[in-house]
């Protein structure tokens, strides 16, 4: 089953939970109320996702006259897949990650933390920057944004379920609708991050020529991130990451990233086809 069908399946899953439980709370009305809320919310992070993020990390722009190896090697690499040139960040942070962000190909920024250009070689730096690429590439932000917008729907139905004259009715249906609707809805989001960041993986080492490199770099930024763990951002922002940069809570229930291990193997066999 390609990543493209899981995603697919997914969202379709998500959509037809959203229409059931959306006609059965509130019929078209309910449904339709709930959409727009959760739409409006979700397209203003979409539009300024960019904006929002690299000020909450404080990232600094760099140019070509900055004479640095990250601006060259995004440069290259998006030379080779064929898209326009991202502005290019560096975050002053010791945690070793990276991420990309903008709603279009057009409007993209990428941006790696100063934890990441000291721990990785060219090499390893190159297989990052090429997965980042890849979540570009793949429009991954407008993918996430729609899977948000349904969860989020979903989510505000349940919520409804509060104030709903059929609760007393059938309390235990009710609290299943406020509770499990939106676990399940969660649940499904972050499937559907975790099936992009395979397809990333796998279309980074491509673009990138390096998925040894790649596979090399995620072992490093696995245990890096746990010596240097994010400060000051938002857990909300994980999906953002190369690797999660939070840690605590439920991970591996609503972790937004498969496990490294299985990312490695992956990238172990791809290069093995080579």
């Amino acid at each position: 089953m390609t990543n493209a069908f899981k995603t697919f399946l997914l969202m379709t899953v998500l959509t037809v939970g959203f229409v059931f439980i959306g006609g059965i709370l509130g019929g078209r009305t309910g449904a339709f109320i709930a959409l727009v809320f959760a739409a409006g919310m979700n397209f203003y992070s979409y539009w300024f996702s960019d904006k929002l993020v690299l000020k909450r990390y404080r990232a600094q722009e760099i140019g070509p006259e900055d004479n640095s190896r990250l601006y060259r090697i995004v440069e290259d690499l998006a030379q080779r897949a064929n898209l326009p040139m991202p502005k290019v960040y560096i975050v002053p942070n010791k945690t070793p990650n990276a991420f990309a962000t903008g709603r279009s190909p057009e409007h993209a920024a990428v941006a790696a933390t100063t934890g990441i250009l000291e721990l990785l070689d060219d090499d390893e730096l190159a297989g990052v920057i090429g997965h980042e690429l890849a979540h570009v590439k793949n429009r991954d932000m407008l993918t996430g944004t729609i899977a948000a917008t349904l969860a989020g729907a979903i989510t505000m139905l349940g919520q409804f379920t509060r104030f709903s004259s059929d609760r007393r009715s059938n309390p235990l249906f009710s609290l299943l609708l406020i509770i499990g609707a939106p676990v399940a809805a969660m649940i499904i989001r972050m499937a559907i991050s975790r099936v992009r960041e395979f397809a990333a993986d796998k279309e980074g080492a491509e673009i990138s020529g390096k998925p040894l490199a790649l596979a090399n770099a995620l072992n490093k930024l696995h245990y890096g991130v746990k010596r240097f763990p994010m400060s000051g951002g938002k857990d909300t922002d994980s999906h953002l990451f190369i690797v999660n940069p939070f840690f605590g809570g439920m991970q591996k229930l609503f972790s937004t990233h498969p496990p490294v291990e299985e990312r490695i193997r992956r990238l172990e066999k791809i290069a093995r086809s080579i």
